[in-house]
């Protein structure tokens, strides 16, 4: 029987993972569990190595257990633990898990996919709406085929199309400069801009080292705004941000290493065009099938071609945001009333409302 302190909620924090993002879901982790209510949840956090092994982080346990500070960044170091052990934990305890997994084997839909079958209570999108807005390709097809503007984009399989042909292509059709992506990745990790021929082939080369689909979208002068969607059935966005790069476009380096890009919260838009770029947010979340939260991004084009621009692109959704001290998905919700510790308790809720609906569907014939 579960003593006074086990009767809390256990919220299981997964961090790390082996993806190229890894770093970054140490760090993300490290704020979560600093900004979640003691009082309210037994705090488990469990550390996924590079290699793909689940550990109890001893740093990170010893520190919560002292109530000391966890520092900048947690470390997935301790001994093994087998995965459906450490989150179903003891029998009658309740517990929601945190997947703060950036990338590959996290936000993907593969974790969740395992969470669906071990029966537990999660935080962000199901297995399809993972899947679907981590592959970047395969999101632009169905924002496409349900209307939501884009800028203009070809994809690139490793195997299926020939790079030269894929290089004259990008060339005919879309022009230079181009952004190259890995279609499955995310913090600007193996993405190049691509000003010439010469660019564009090695761009190609260090997308494929992450992914087999590579997505290659038309370089345009826009502004880069973000929107934090939050919800299920009835989503609710943010007041928008605007991200004003310190390099030549926002990369991984501008995001977590010089710190030279610069938040504008909120962004200094007209009303209608906030109004607008909410509605298009929360447009996207439904179509894209997202739950919980995500991050939607855009592109404002105020002109294109000597005319007037296209407005509001969407660039892409990211279902498992980044919640470092320089994300925008907290920022934007504390800058729109809602604070840290209380967006964390949302999210838990929220994840609760969708494991009830799923666990009360009929198995019968």
């Amino acid at each position: 029987m579960p003593d006074a302190a086990q009767s809390k909620l256990r919220l299981v924090v997964l961090f790390g993972g082996a993806s190229a993002e890894h770093d970054i879901s140490c760090i993300t982790a490290a704020h979560v569990l600093a900004a979640a209510d003691r009082s309210r949840y037994e705090l488990v956090p469990v550390g996924i190595t590079r290699d793909g092994t689940w550990v109890a982080p001893t740093t990170a346990l010893a520190a919560l257990a002292a109530d000391e500070p966890l520092g900048n960044s947690l470390a997935p170091e301790g001994p093994a633990v087998e995965p459906l052990t450490v989150l179903r934990g003891e029998p009658g305890e309740h517990t929601v898990v945190l997947p703060l997994l950036h990338g590959p084997h996290g936000e993907d839909g593969t974790i969740q996919g395992m969470l669906e079958l071990f029966g537990l209570a999660y935080v962000g999108s199901g297995v399809l709406g993972s899947a679907l807005c981590m592959d970047k390709a395969m999101a632009k097809n169905a924002a496409a085929y349900l209307g939501i503007p884009q800028c203009r984009w070809i994809e690139h399989r490793d195997g299926f199309d020939d790079e030269k042909q894929t290089i004259t292509n990008t060339v005919d059709t879309l022009g230079l400069p181009v952004f190259v992506k890995p279609a499955n990745m995310g913090s600007s990790v193996g993405i190049t801009k691509a000003h010439d021929e010469a660019e564009l082939a090695v761009a190609l080369q260090t997308a494929l080292a992450y992914d087999d689909v590579l997505v290659i979208e038309e370089g345009i002068t826009a502004r880069e705004i973000e929107v934090a969607v939050l919800g299920n059935s009835s989503p609710e966005a943010s007041l928008p941000g605007e991200i004003l790069p310190g390099a030549e476009f926002y990369d991984y380096e501008d995001k977590y290493v010089t710190g030279n890009a610069a938040l504008q919260i909120p962004a200094e838009l007209p009303a209608e065009a906030v109004d607008e770029v909410r509605e298009l947010a929360v447009r996207s979340y439904r179509a894209l099938r997202c739950q919980g939260l995500a991050r939607v991004d855009f592109f404002y084009e105020e002109s294109y071609r000597g005319g007037p621009g296209r407005g509001w692109l969407l660039n892409e959704i990211n279902t498992i945001p980044g919640f470092t001290p320089a994300s925008m998905y907290p920022k934007m919700w504390e800058a729109s009333g809602l604070k840290y510790s209380a967006l964390i308790d949302r999210l838990v809720s929220l994840a609760q409302e969708v494991h009830a609906k799923r666990s009360a569907f009929s198995t019968a014939r």
